[in-house]
């Protein structure tokens, strides 16, 4: 068995626990096995026992109940990967962290709540944040213009979008700027937040929130438990999108092609949309009257998105397309 040096105990016996499938481990072997203390063996299985994981302690050892022990969102969960991560049991919004650490200098990090009293999307709205969702934040320092700010969160949709076909067996479809459908309710949502210096970002952080165990917030709304009829692994749904993510990025973001993966990267996304080629009107989301509906901006047909992550929409009667940038407008189809 491999295991990272940097990584806690805590991690390491989890790693071993999950590895024997429910079958006891002794405190001297996992000592033995881990380079550790039996005494680190005994604090470290107190301490995972305390944060709720279900392990028996017996004559023969520690063991793991396997089916149980799989929607933990701590940073141990996630191996040698673990320093990258941090939890928080409740938040007002894993953005207002993100924000903190990128003002305490961190470079990278994903920070995870159980509940969100304040999660917002965007433009100040709402997100509902019931226990069983995934509520994420993944913080990074890109190095590239302000003025491709809109790339990283289709890179992390697509991802999103993705994976959640996969696991749940049905096409999920994106609405432009930010959402993820499938069924035409939403399961997902992203929104991003940056700082720049020059026309560099300086940082910028993504907003995840997927339905995944909780109860969906209302009838326009589903989850993953539900489309499957049985809970789902959060970190199993995190680990996936940010490994989709990463495959994404390499794919399109990369130097002297960075202009080609632009094109590329709008391929991929209206090869996911909704609505292309439906009728749809613009409206300004930000200074919204009290009937919930901004002023109209446009009228026309939605026709995807170019390289720059515009929103294109052809109005009716041939004139030339018009071009929205993501943030203070939405679509409605």
């Amino acid at each position: 068995m491999m295991v990272n040096a940097k990584v806690s105990t805590k991690a390491k016996l989890l790693l071993a626990l999950r590895e024997k499938a429910g079958e006891p481990a002794s405190g001297g072997a996992l000592a033995q096995d881990l380079g550790v203390s039996r005494v680190a063996v005994w604090k470290g299985i107190q301490a995972l026992v305390d944060a709720g994981y279900p392990i028996e302690t017996a004559m023969s050892g520690y063991a793991l109940e396997p089916d149980k022990a799989n929607d933990f969102l701590y940073p141990w969960e996630f191996g040698e990967n673990e320093p990258l991560f941090h939890f928080v049991s409740s938040t007002g919004s894993t953005m207002d962290k993100a924000r903190k650490l990128a003002e305490q200098g961190h470079n990278a990090g994903i920070i995870t709540a159980e509940r969100q009293s304040a999660g917002r999307g965007r433009n100040g709205s709402a997100w509902a944040s019931r226990q069983g969702g995934l509520y994420c934040t993944v913080l990074d320092r890109p190095g590239t213009a302000i003025a491709d700010y809109s790339l990283p969160a289709l890179i992390y949709q697509i991802a999103v979008a993705r994976v959640i076909a996969f696991l749940c067996g049905k096409p999920a479809r994106l609405r432009w700027p930010n959402d993820v459908y499938i069924d035409r309710r939403k399961i997902a949502g992203l929104m991003t937040e940056l700082e720049g210096e020059g026309d560099t970002i300086s940082w910028l952080a993504v907003g995840i929130g997927v339905n995944v165990n909780n109860a969906a917030p209302s009838g326009r709304a589903v989850s993953c438990a539900e489309l499957l009829h049985t809970p789902v692994s959060r970190r199993d749904v995190l680990l996936k999108i940010l490994g989709e993510a990463q495959r994404l990025k390499k794919k399109v973001m990369s130097g002297a092609a960075y202009a080609q993966g632009n094109r590329m990267l709008a391929d991929e996304w209206n090869a996911l949309a909704d609505g292309i080629g439906a009728k749809a009107v613009v409206v300004d989301s930000v200074h919204m009257p009290d009937e919930g509906r901004g002023r109209t901006l446009a009228r026309g047909i939605f026709a995807g998105i170019d390289p720059a992550g515009r929103c294109i929409i052809k109005p009716e009667g041939g004139t030339s397309a018009l071009y929205f940038n993501p943030g203070p407008v939405s679509v409605v189809f």
